[in-house]
Formats: C-alpha cells, sequence, structure tokens
C-alpha cells in the first residue's frame, strides 16, 4: 500500500498540536498580528496578568508557540514584545487542507 501527499505532516502536526492547548489559544486572541501597533503588544507579564496565570507558564507556552512558528517577538527597552505570524497561520491551514483533502496516489486496492 503506497499514499502519498505533497504535505509534510511532521511540521504540520507540531503547529496543530500547539494549536490543540486552550491557553495557546486564548494567547493568540490576545496577540497583534504586526509588532507596529505598539500599545496592542504584550510581554510575558502581561499576558500573565490578562489570563490570570503564573508567568512561568505563560513562558512556556508562548515558547511552543514560537516553536510552531506562530507567533514571533520583538525587543523593546528591557522587555520581549509578542505578535502573530498571520503569514504562516495562513500558511498551515492551507498545508492542512491540502494534507487532508488531497487524493493518494494509490488508493487501498490499487496495489
Amino acid at each position: 500500500m503506497q499514499t502519498s501527499t505533497a504535505v509534510d505532516v511532521a511540521p504540520l502536526a507540531q503547529v496543530y498540536k500547539a494549536l490543540g492547548d486552550p491557553v495557546r489559544l486564548r494567547i493568540l486572541q490576545l496577540l497583534p498580528k504586526t509588532s507596529a501597533v505598539c500599545d496592542a503588544l504584550y510581554n510575558v507579564n502581561e499576558l500573565s496578568e490578562e489570563l490570570d496565570i503564573p508567568q512561568p507558564t505563560v513562558s512556556h507556552h508562548l515558547k511552543i508557540l514560537r516553536q510552531a512558528g506562530l507567533i514571533r517577538f520583538t525587543k523593546k527597552c528591557n522587555s520581549v514584545y509578542y505578535y502573530l505570524d498571520a503569514k504562516q497561520m495562513k500558511r498551515a491551514w492551507g498545508e492542512l487542507k491540502e494534507a487532508v483533502l488531497s487524493k493518494p496516489a494509490m488508493g487501498r486496492n490499487d496495489e
């Protein structure tokens, strides 16, 4: 049995695993789509206060979102501020649709 998709599903799975936590989804809801709007940016302490969860927990969630490529950061003064990587979010959605909806090269009975 041979199946083939055009999408490498391992990195795609990492993205959707990162999205599979309610706290991380809430963080994404709070973050702006660009670093240009300074008053909309959050640092880890502000996110901790907004979410009412400990700062180390927020840092952990931000690390997972960064590793998945879903957020970016900018350093201003002595703080790190976070924002969405909207382009990566759109790409991940497109890749998921392609991976799930694309036909395999051969079906189960096509040996």
